[in-house]
Parts: C-alpha cells; sequence; structure tokens
C-alpha cells in the first residue's frame, strides 16, 4: 500500500512516518511539506513540496499531488491542513479512490480551541477545568469567586505551551491579560506530576481501543512517558472518546484532580505527537487505522508495554542533489 503523509516537517507528521516504519505494513510512504530542508521529507520514499495551508493555491496542489501518486490513504501530519482536509474528505476520497484520516469540521473545531473543549466536555458532563473567555470581565471574576488561584493563562488556539503562564495573584493574571485577545483563563488542576495523554480510536461510533500514559514535558512536549495499565483512566477516556466521536484517532490531555479525577484541558482531534511513543508501548493507532479502513481488519486493543519512554536529539545528513530533487 502506499500512504502520502502531510506536514513531513512537523513533530506530529514524523511522529507519524515513524510509526508506519514500525509497523508491519508493507508500505510505499509519500511525504509533503512546505519547507524542503524538513527532515521528514526526507524519510519517505518520495517527496514534494505543499503551499502554505493558508495559501489558495493549498487545495489546487493536493488535489495534484493525489492525482499523480494516488495513495492509497493520506495521513494530515500538522494541525493547520485539518479544516481543509476535514471539509473535503468526502470529495477527495470519491475523486482519487484513497482514505483519508480525518474527523469531521465539528471534531476539528471542538479540539482546535480550548474554550470549546471545556465547553463540550462540560456539555457533555464530563467535568472540564472551570473555564471563562479572556475576553469576558465578568466571567473571569466568576472564575476567581469560583476556584481562586492559581488560574491558568493560555491561548484559546495554540500548542506545546506557547504563551501560557499561570496567575497567582489578581495582579499577575491583569498582567497576563494585559494587551492580549482570544484567551481563555483556566481552574488549574493538579501539578506536572499527575500529567497524562491518552489515546482512543474510535470508528462507527465505538471506542476501538485505547491507552493512558503519564507524562513529563519540556518547552511544551512530551519527553518522558510512563507506560501501563492504567485501567480506571482507560475507562475515563474511552467516555471521552464516545462523546467526541472522532472519525480515528483523538487524543486527550488531562491532570488528575485532588480526587484522582481525569480533568481534560486540551483535544487534539487527529493523531498527536506522542503517537510514535504509543507505537513503541505495543499501541501502533497508525497501523491499527489503516488496517481498519483499507483492509476492514478489526482493531483489537492490544496490551501495553511497561515501562518508561524516553526521548532524544537526533541527526540526518541530507546530500544537496536530494534536495534539489523535491518536486
Amino acid at each position: 500500500m502506499k500512504a502520502l503523509v502531510t506536514g513531513a516537517g512537523a513533530v506530529l507528521g514524523q511522529g507519524i512516518i515513524k510509526s508506519l516504519r514500525q509497523s508491519s505494513l508493507d508500505c510505499t510512504i509519500v511525504t509533503a511539506d512546505p519547507n524542503p530542508l524538513s527532515s521528514g521529507l526526507y524519510w519517505g520514499d518520495a517527496a514534494y513540496r505543499l503551499p502554505f495551508a493558508a495559501d489558495e493555491a493549498f487545495g489546487a496542489r493536493i488535489e495534484e499531488l493525489l492525482d499523480r501518486e494516488r495513495p492509497d490513504i493520506v495521513m494530515v501530519g500538522t494541525d493547520v491542513e485539518l479544516s481543509f482536509f476535514a471539509s473535503q474528505r468526502a470529495q477527495l476520497e470519491a475523486a482519487f479512490d484513497t482514505k483519508i484520516i480525518v474527523s469531521d469540521p465539528r471534531v476539528i473545531a471542538i479540539a482546535d480551541d480550548k474554550l470549546e473543549t471545556c465547553r463540550f466536555f462540560e456539555q457533555a458532563g464530563l467535568n472540564p477545568p472551570a473555564s471563562a473567555s479572556g475576553d469576558d470581565p465578568a466571567a473571569i471574576a466568576a472564575l476567581v469567586e469560583s476556584v481562586g488561584f492559581p488560574l491558568v493563562v493560555k491561548p484559546r488556539i495554540g500548542a506545546r505551551s506557547v504563551g501560557v503562564s499561570i496567575a497567582t495573584s489578581k495582579a499577575e493574571l491583569d498582567e497576563a491579560l494585559a494587551g492580549r485577545t482570544g484567551l481563555v483563563v483556566q481552574e488549574c488542576i493538579g501539578d506536572p506530576d499527575c500529567e497524562y495523554t491518552a489515546s482512543v480510536i474510535v470508528f462507527d461510533g465505538e471506542v476501538q481501543a485505547s491507552i493512558v500514559m503519564r507524562r513529563d514535558l519540556r518547552d511544551g512536549n512530551t519527553y518522558r512517558a510512563y507506560t501501563g495499565d492504567y485501567v480506571e483512566l482507560n475507562q475515563a477516556v474511552r467516555a471521552f472518546g464516545a462523546a467526541l466521536q472522532p472519525h480515528g484517532p483523538a487524543n486527550f490531555q488531562f491532570r488528575l484532580d485532588k480526587q484522582g479525577v481525569p480533568r481534560v484541558f486540551e483535544i487534539n482531534g487527529r493523531f498527536s505527537g506522542t503517537t510514535p511513543l504509543r507505537a513503541m508501548a505495543g499501541f501502533n493507532e497508525v497501523e491499527m487505522c489503516v488496517r481498519k479502513l483499507l483492509y476492514g481488519t478489526p482493531i483489537v486493543q492490544p496490551p501495553i508495554r511497561t515501562g518508561v519512554i524516553l526521548r532524544f536529539l537526533d541527526e540526518m545528513f541530507v546530500a544537496q542533489e536530494r534536495i534539489d530533487a523535491v518536486l
């Protein structure tokens, strides 16, 4: 089979490629990215340049690439491309006889906006952190009155902890909000020692499999992950997936409160940056989704290896002629 992975320069895209390489699939990998110096471009069997997702030429270039390569399956490796593929999935699948692993626009919109994430979980009765729009002084005052400090201030749309701050007083909160828009203010749940990343696979309206890992963060990314059974947390995560109803994978990030209850503060309505870590633990969600969509292989909950996954830097050399050959 042939897979197209976009966003090959992103942590997500590279994680998808790694998971494909770790799998038992007989797979040709086509990579695509706007930057010819993205390392992930050179992990595949063919490489292509793309316009940025906001460029009006992006859609036409995707159609050109799909027509040329005719991949059996497409996996989206960067957040900024999700909306396009979500809105065009049915048309592209029909036109180019392919499958695209992307959720519908409703799921993408909920996951993209951290305030909408909390509103969704609240409506579903799944107890998210108490939250308020950074543009609503009355709601912020009510939040302070209700939960006190510390509070988390962060962009409604963002990733990797960029622009996130902790306010431990009214003065710090005012400073964090000053001159900024598009923020959400949230109850600060637990501490970094009780933070988790978890994923589910959902098809045909049912959660097919799940995994939970405790994690340590550095610069907004998971750099150590602790694997295990986490039976009760997996039950909760499956409830999250059943409520969200993604098409395939979804990732939930949460902390435990003082009562040990998981409180989700972020959704990735897609594979995530920790996808290759989960594959190392025996949960290769990329392979499971591909086999389900292409071959109708039922997804069976795999056993999870218990241990610690350690991330580290690596390097690669790319000859100039390979860079020049990217189409």
